[in-house]
């Protein structure tokens, strides 16, 4: 797998005072002349998009509002390249002649566009790559000498992912259109509810409000944290104990009244909840636990359609076998005892949450008894501390089939019949029974979940006919999961690994209708390309996608299309 690459701003208004002027003359008043400047205002409406696509208009339907990520507020908006279009989104804002405007946005995501056009004068435009966080784009135009109107927009860049806007700001006189009124003071929150539960948190949910730019959890009537979003968990609680929660709507202008209390009820026992049963149709992604310009996402926030999600990645230590974790302050959270929070929440949700060891950079080796010992240890010490159900093999700089399987033999008679047993090999890996890889899966097959080949990053393969299929087609993953099909493994063991964007890998990139295809014609025999096994595979276990952050880039687009297919397996 690869790791390479505040609130809403408040309104300024500047007011042109009257000027006077005075001449006196002997015991006369002589002259008296005044003038009234316009105001400077955002001349733009909707400008947070609060309301909608109220006020503008997207190409092709590629605009949406979303409430994550927002800049501020409860919305931005999402635009979304498709085939030949670029997700424009444009205004029509009204403005004072021969006057000079500066255009601002907060933007994150892939490229992204800030323009104005029919100025009268010299239209202008400005773009920023790709971007992890919000970014503030900044330009300025001139209108002509009878311009009444111009069109502001926004756009994305043909074949790149989604890209966000937010809070945008055309500033400059009023050209007889006003401005959107100040913030007011938001609403109460509804449907505030308890979510999962473990013996030391409680996991809240709420509707969001329009207009509030954050929340405040309240505890027995004090407040214990803020929101940005309309979930949280609570944490620091004693076991088999009732906790009363309300929470309240923020923004500039203030704070709501409390909501409804609810009472939630921590769990009795300590630890993690147990490992919940992996579904006969799976969708595994890897979350990345560090930044690399994906979406940065706690584990609260993966897609609820992904029942295996594996943690990249365990890293080594100076001890041959041995792995660790180590959280990286880049994905945000406060401690590690929020982070583990959220995977036993994720687990009382029915997914299973596994540390993956390896990686495009890991350097974990298993060549010798000690080795296999070690990593047993410290993977299964991994799952007790954490809560991990389970581990991920995703070695791409070789691997020992005889000490790798006795490394997972022991682990297994550790931590039981409940172990999530998961592979992701290169496409070399699984080219032949007699490579390290698949010999491992073979020796494991009793207790191994699923083998998600990587379908990506490999070039040109042989399919289970004899016949050299390219990446990037329904053929080659059909083609090359049938050598796993054929080669021993059962079906329910078998699962195709995509990337989530064009973005997440060097290449082999294909679209969710191919996945679907593919799984289609394995499960079902239908939708194949030129290769159709000679036989279905119904219990074929699902597809995985590097990464969860990746996917979230683009607007969970895979994950939205991919995963309802899985599940809808026979």
């Amino acid at each position: 797998m690869e790791r390479a690459p505040g609130g809403r701003g408040r309104i300024r208004t500047w007011i042109g005072g009257a000027v006077a002027v005075v001449a006196a003359g002997a015991l006369s008043l002589t002259g008296l002349v005044g003038t009234a400047q316009a105001a400077d205002i955002n001349v733009a409406k909707n400008a947070g998009f609060e309301s909608g696509l109220g006020n503008w208009t997207c190409s092709a339907g590629s605009g949406a509002t979303v409430g994550s990520p927002v800049h501020g507020g409860a919305a931005a908006l999402r635009g979304t390249p498709q085939g030949q279009d670029n997700a424009k989104c444009t205004q029509a804002v009204a403005v004072q002649p021969n006057s000079t405007y500066t255009l601002s946005a907060w933007v994150q995501g892939g490229y992204t566009y800030l323009g104005a056009e029919g100025t009268g004068t010299t239209d202008v435009s400005t773009w920023t790559p790709d971007s992890s966080g919000w970014k503030q784009l900044t330009t300025s135009f001139r209108t002509g000498a009878s311009t009444r109107s111009v069109t502001v927009y926004t756009h994305g860049w043909y074949g790149q992912s989604a890209y966000y806007a937010d809070d945008l700001s055309v500033f400059g006189p009023d050209g007889g259109g006003g401005t959107d009124p100040g913030p007011q003071v938001p609403g109460t929150p509804a449907g505030l509810a308890v979510g999962s539960v473990t013996s030391s948190s409680v996991t809240l949910n709420w509707s969001g409000v329009s207009g509030a730019t954050g929340y405040n959890v309240y505890q027995a009537g004090t407040k214990v944290q803020s929101a940005s979003g309309t979930s949280t968990t609570v944490t620091g609680l004693a076991a088999n104990t009732s906790y009363q929660f309300q929470v309240s709507a923020t923004n500039s202008a203030g704070e709501s009244a409390k909501s409804a209390a609810v009472t939630g009820k921590t769990a009795t026992s300590g630890g993690n909840p147990g490992n919940p049963a992996v579904p006969r149709h799976a969708l595994t992604g890897y979350w990345q636990n560090f930044n690399n310009g994906a979406a940065v996402q706690k584990l609260r926030d993966v897609q609820s359609q992904y029942d295996i999600i594996a943690v990249s990645f365990a890293d080594a230590t100076t001890t041959p076998g041995q792995i660790t974790f180590n959280l990286d302050p880049a994905v945000g959270y406060g401690s590690v005892a929020d982070f583990k929070a959220d995977i036993a929440a994720k687990k009382s949700a029915g997914k299973s949450v596994i540390i993956s060891v390896g990686g495009e950079k890991g350097s974990v080796s298993v060549n010798s008894d000690a080795s296999a010992t070690a990593f047993a240890n410290s993977a299964y010490a991994l799952m007790q501390e954490y809560g991990f159900s389970g581990v991920d093999i995703d070695l791409e700089n070789g691997l020992n089939s005889t000490y790798m399987t006795k490394a997972l033999r022991q682990l297994s008679t550790r931590a039981g019949s409940s172990l999530v047993l998961t592979m992701a090999p290169q496409t070399i890996d699984m080219q032949s029974t007699a490579g390290e890889y698949f010999k491992t899966a073979l020796n494991v097959k009793d207790i191994l979940t699923v083998v998600n080949m990587q379908y990506y990053n490999s070039g040109s393969m042989l399919g289970c006919d004899g016949k050299v299929y390219s990446q990037g087609s329904v053929d080659f993953l059909t083609a090359l999961a049938c050598i796993q099909l054929e080669g021993g493994l059962d079906p329910s063991q078998v699962g195709i690994g995509v990337p989530a964007s064009t973005r997440g890998a060097g290449s082999g990139y294909v679209a969710p209708s191919i996945v679907n295809n593919a799984l289609d014609c394995l499960a079902k025999g239908t939708n194949c390309g030129s290769f159709k096994p000679s036989r279905t595979y119904p219990g074929l276990r699902g597809a995985m996608t590097w990464s969860t952050n990746w996917d979230a880039t683009a607007g969970n687009a895979w994950s939205n299309a991919v995963g309802p297919h899985v599940h809808s397996l026979p």
